[in-house]
């Protein structure tokens, strides 16, 4: 299989298992409440459904293929006028059955899954949603009805999904821990010390210096929070021939520095030779154990700095012919140093591999209890990471970064991994919950946001201006969803 559909399958499977969780937040506080859920699908419907599940005459139906019909409905048999039997789906008056008619039960609700592989939704009787079924607004209110309920059980009802996303993002993060473990590299044991790129050197940092703590935090790991930490930082402390240095750090410093093509700092590991597969590397003479020290005169003794040098002489070849016969010097163990012709691949690449276990990570292991808190820590530390790391989306370079459903693709893993299968699905439960909490029309946070003013205020806002803010806010999501698939379009180009 190739590595689109695996990260398609992915990426499907993870978004639906999130939005399934996140509906579900509504779905049993509106149940909780005897408010009327008129449709709960797994991806969106259009027009007809794959499967649709719901009583009809007290009885539980099962439909294949189902054309999409009134939320409240009756079936009829009649004759076409090709002789032939037909189903019609007659609408109901619910208000004009009798009290205890299971069609006017808060739990009628019809359960399907939809054709279209994104999403899902939830659709609750008497509230102003993504469907803008305005027509059912006009109508008096009905006592199983969102807008007859107190504003505390709406508030709730609006606050379920977010509630339940961070439930599952603290869940999957304590199983992971319970099932691998979590596994770092301790900073103070890097031998050969950190790779800095020219910014950082600008700054004060030099190859092989070691980040010991941050305005006096004591730096435990390399991982995001390290850069998070840094960015933030007034001064770093530096382990330099065993000396200790204090660097003041610039107040521009964004976290974006971090993430470039030659990141600001990464473990520096030596271009040390593990083993050589077919290609140019296997006749030039290159051994394992090698360390490559330049290529075609610039340095390349670190894997990051090889990367940069072989990344310059690809993108160069797109544009114009670059002789692909490169010239490395190698250090040789015992044997001083040597220079080699290897003939690249159309790629670029000369068919070798870089120690990469140099470093032994250190593994907590977790019992199933002590994993449940060690898991809410994790989540709870990466929601802080990433509403920290939001304000970067209100600049020129964040809205450049902005991806859709390619670029969150893209960050799964090519071979199916569940591992990484389910620390993904975590973090974009995190960032789904955040995201709908926000106060914007249409999203559960401008919910949340006109039942707190009603709450402060006493006065409950009209559906006519429920219904040009949810409009707007469509507008807008809708437009933010445009431009950040968009961009990964450009991003092909």
């Amino acid at each position: 299989m190739s590595t689109f559909w695996i990260r398609f399958f992915q990426l499907v499977l993870s978004l639906t298992i999130l939005v399934v969780f996140h509906e579900f937040g509504h779905y049993l506080f509106s149940r909780l409440f005897g408010v009327r859920v008129e449709k709960f699908y797994a991806f969106f419907n259009p027009r007809f459904s794959l499967v649709r599940i719901k009583r009809v005459d007290g009885r539980l139906r099962v439909r294949f293929l189902s054309p999409n019909v009134p939320e409240s409905y009756e079936e009829e048999k009649r004759f076409n006028f090709e002789g032939k039997e037909e189903t019609i789906y007659k609408p109901i008056d619910l208000e004009s059955l009798p009290e205890g008619d299971w069609r006017r039960s808060p739990e009628n609700t019809e359960f399907g899954v939809g054709w279209v592989p994104f999403g899902g939704y939830c659709k609750i009787a008497g509230m102003i949603d993504e469907s803008m079924d305005v027509a059912a607004m006009q109508q008096e209110p009905k006592s199983w009805e969102f807008r007859s309920k107190p504003s505390w059980q709406r508030l709730l009802i609006m606050v379920g999904g977010v509630l339940f996303n961070l439930i599952l993002a603290f869940f999957i993060y304590s199983m992971v821990l319970f099932k691998w473990g979590d596994s770092y590299i301790p900073a103070q044991d890097l031998k050969h010390g950190m790779e800095f790129n020219a910014q950082a050197e600008s700054i004060g940092f030099r190859d092989g210096d070691i980040i010991m703590a941050t305005d006096g935090k004591p730096t435990c790991e390399f991982d995001g929070d390290l850069y998070r930490a840094i960015a933030k930082a007034d001064k770093v402390t530096v382990l330099r021939d065993g000396k200790e240095v204090v660097l003041e750090m610039p107040e521009e410093l964004s976290l974006f520095d971090f993430t470039r093509s030659v990141p600001f700092v990464s473990i520096l590991s030596p271009m040390t030779v593990d083993s050589v597969i077919e290609g140019g590397a296997a006749a030039a003479g290159i051994l394992a154990g090698d360390t490559i020290l330049a290529v075609n005169g610039e340095n390349a003794f670190t894997w990051t700095s090889f990367q940069a040098v072989l990344n310059e002489l690809r993108s160069r070849a797109e544009e114009k012919h670059v002789d692909r016969n490169l010239r490395l010097v190698i250090g040789r163990p015992g044997a001083g140093r040597d220079t080699l012709t290897v003939t690249a691949d159309a790629d670029f690449k000369i068919g070798i591999i870089h120690i990469t276990d140099e470093y032994k990570p250190v593994t907590l292991e977790y019992g199933f209890f002590s994993s449940i808190p060690a898991g809410i820590r994790y989540g709870w530390n990466t929601l802080k990471g990433y509403v920290g790391d939001f304000r970067y989306v209100f600049t020129k370079e964040g809205a450049k970064s902005l991806g859709g459903f390619g670029t969150i693709g893209s960050i799964f893993p090519e071979k199916w991994n569940w591992h990484a299968f389910w620390l993904m699905t975590a973090f974009l439960s995190i960032i789904l919950a955040f995201m709908n909490i926000l106060p914007i029309p249409a999203l559960d946070g401008g919910y949340v946001l006109f039942l707190l003013v009603e709450v402060v205020t006493g006065k409950k806002p009209g559906d006519k201006f429920l219904e040009v803010a949810n409009t707007i806010g469509m507008v807008i999501l809708f437009g933010l969803l445009i431009f950040a698939n968009l961009n990964d379009i450009l991003r092909l180009f």
